[in-house]
């Protein structure tokens, strides 16, 4: 049974309209801060909101509120309601909002390959999914297998780190009370949630790119240069300044015709 009354914010402006009660009463009893309580009787929160009786609602006895209203320290209780046990558990998959249930291959692949300890029942209870969806990515039949990464679940806000550690935790001891050790494989996948939060997904390059990381407008290979024998005398080394004899000739006959 829940401990808070349902549509607290609404029973909160109702006790606030029609009792006595303090602002810290009010708020112990709906779950809210006592500040809250003191804007929604100055009309500054919950503008707008009806009141939600909860004497009628079968929620609070008259009894309890008049015990409270003589006395500031009295805390209300709410009121006991034997078909109401259990309401608060949290039956079926995990709801996953829109704006994130296109995460939910990313992260069911990561507990799939980090986490093999794991039950598909866990799964499916972590991020809110379907046993046939997880045995698709088990066995790589899922339809987007190959544009998936692996995406921690906590990372992306699916679970809570305690609810993913105790999911850890209870599948290990099922194991060790059923004598099953792991494999080598399996314990090389394992990996702990601060180390994943470091990962990155490895950056894919669009299939019209591929083909082009290597491209370069430039060539910077080397060209070596072929190297000329020398065949000149050394021995004479007045030979190292003289220009040959048919460009000496040349060089006459120009002179000739400008004259």
């Amino acid at each position: 049974m829940s401990d808070k009354p349902i549509m607290a914010k609404a029973t909160a402006v109702w006790l606030c309209d029609n009792t006595t009660l303090t602002f810290v009463q009010i708020a112990d009893f709906c779950g809210l801060h006592p500040l809250e309580v003191q804007g929604i009787a100055d009309g500054d929160v919950a503008t707008g909101v009806k009141g939600f009786d909860p004497i009628s609602n079968n929620q609070l006895t008259q009894a309890e509120l008049d015990s409270a209203q003589a006395n500031p320290q009295h805390k209300l209780k709410l009121k006991f309601n034997a078909s109401a046990q259990g309401e608060e558990k949290r039956r079926g998959p995990r709801y996953t909002p829109l704006s994130k249930r296109q995460d939910r291959p990313a992260s069911i692949y990561w507990l799939v390959k980090f986490h093999p300890e794991l039950e598909d029942a866990q799964i499916s209870k972590l991020v809110g999914t379907t046993k046939p969806t997880i045995a698709a990515i088990r066995d790589r039949t899922h339809w987007n297998i190959n544009n998936l990464d692996p995406i921690d679940p906590v990372a992306l806000g699916l679970c809570k780190q305690s609810e993913l550690d105790a999911a850890v935790q209870k599948a290990n001891a099922k194991r060790a009370r059923e004598g099953t050790a792991m494999t080598d494989d399996e314990r090389r996948k394992l990996v702990s949630t601060e180390s994943s939060l470091g990962m990155s997904p490895d950056s894919k390059m669009p299939t019209s790119m591929a083909g082009l990381e290597t491209f370069t407008l430039s060539d910077d290979t080397p060209v070596e240069e072929e190297e000329v024998e020398d065949k000149r005398d050394i021995r004479d080394a007045d030979s190292f300044f003289n220009l040959p004899d048919d460009v000496d000739a040349t060089n006459d006959d120009e002179d000739d015709d400008d004259r």
